[in-house]
């Protein structure tokens, strides 16, 4: 059976080069970096590499790049962390309807804390619109988040154009952009943000490590209490194996991002293309162009994401859906609600994220399987007999 792997989003593989990087540090050279003796110098070095060659993937000073556990971590410390240490000049934070749940519910989390939450909209693509983050903003408004690129559907936002509005306003901005590094170019002096969130396994690199760069000067309340690592702003003893891995992929990345734009864009237009001719009751999410270049999602009526996720895996194909197992609860994804996606469609929605490893054939092989598997499960779908019994009149 054909082994399909089409869940980018979720993991990418880890490249040979970088497990080939990372083995020395689980091994003969095992030092604390905060250490004073060769041993430690010698992690502490390669930290300090790693945190260079991060710095130049997205076009930051390497002081500036704090290491985390995750992208999750990142974005728990900014919002947090930010928001913490500007309380004095108010409570409001400001985030998009659409933000990862570690955004959102650090968020949350800040009203439990005193603070006052403001949710922006987005349209039926997932685009905020800049103007409805300005009107959002108050005289006591300290912090917006506005993610980079949406993971689950695939549109990438405006932040340019908010970080404007941001600036007017001397409100900090970050942007979690989990989904866009290492993918697409970002260079965070042309975006004109405070804070950027980062993981290394969405760039084919380990998973567990992350970053969260931010700008020289701005201020935020460390979350770990501890010791002076990360510039006291992160204490822990580092996980120097993950942190080379993260380097060498970050490193890879910023020469790859041309190639990688090449050959994902076109496997997913494919798909994007030929799936709806070949289902009926599709609905394509996401901007229809505007979107992360290996990411295809859709919304497919009449039946629920996780059957089609065991039936594609039956058939040797891995995806993920937006829907309940990604929460492992039963509802919609809160990201297809806020586009104005119906609770009934939102159950059946379709993740397809494509890597470097990915082909035309792979797309093909979709396009062969997935049919005859939402044939047979509507078949079985009271809304889908529905549907057909009320249509042209039941004819």
């Amino acid at each position: 059976m054909r082994k399909v792997y089409l869940d980018n989003a979720a993991t990418t593989p880890l490249l040979s080069e970088v497990s080939e990087a990372m083995i020395p540090y689980l091994g003969e050279v095992f030092g604390n970096p905060s250490s004073l003796h060769d041993w430690g110098d010698t992690a502490r070095e390669a930290v300090e590499a790693a945190r260079a060659q991060v710095a130049q993937l997205i076009g930051a000073d390497a002081e500036e790049i704090i290491f985390t556990g995750s992208g999750t971590e990142s974005n728990n410390f900014a919002i947090k962390g930010l928001a913490l240490a500007q309380q004095t000049k108010g409570k409001h934070v400001v985030v998009s309807a659409i933000e990862h749940f570690s955004v959102l519910h650090s968020a949350r989390t800040m009203e439990k804390w005193g603070f006052e939450l403001s949710l922006v909209p987005v349209d039926k693509y997932g685009v905020v619109d800049p103007e409805d983050v300005r009107k959002s903003l108050r005289k006591d408004t300290v912090l917006v988040s506005v993610m980079h690129a949406n993971g689950e559907v695939g549109t990438i936002e405006p932040i340019q154009e908010i970080a404007r509005i941001t600036r007017e306003n001397n409100v900090v901005f970050h942007t979690d952009a989990v989904a866009a590094t290492g993918t697409l170019p970002v260079d965070i002096k042309e975006l004109g943000i405070d804070a950027l969130s980062l993981a290394g396994n969405q760039f084919y690199g380990p998973k567990g490590v992350g970053a969260l760069w931010l700008r020289r000067g701005v201020r935020i309340m460390p979350l770990l209490d501890g010791g002076v690592q990360e510039g006291g702003r992160r204490a822990g003893t580092e996980n120097v194996p993950a942190i080379v891995g993260l380097g060498k992929a970050a490193e890879l990345a910023a020469t790859n991002i041309a190639a990688r734009l090449k050959h994902l864009t076109p496997l997913r237009d494919h798909l994007l293309t030929e799936l709806p001719s070949k289902i009926e009751h599709v609905l394509i999410t996401g901007h229809p162009q505007n979107r992360l270049p290996g990411h295809a999602s859709f919304c497919i009526e009449f039946i629920e994401g996780e059957s089609m996720l065991m039936m594609l895996n039956n058939q040797g194909v891995a995806v993920s859906s937006g829907s309940a197992c990604t929460s492992k609860a039963l509802k919609a994804s809160h990201i297809l609600i806020a586009m104005g996606i119906p609770h009934e469609l939102a159950q059946g929605s379709l993740l397809f994220s494509f890597g470097m490893d990915s082909t035309l054939e792979d797309v093909d092989y979709v396009l062969e399987v997935l049919p005859p598997i939402v044939d047979r499960l509507r078949q079985m779908s009271p809304l889908y007999s529905k549907f057909i019994k009320t249509s042209k009149g039941g004819k």
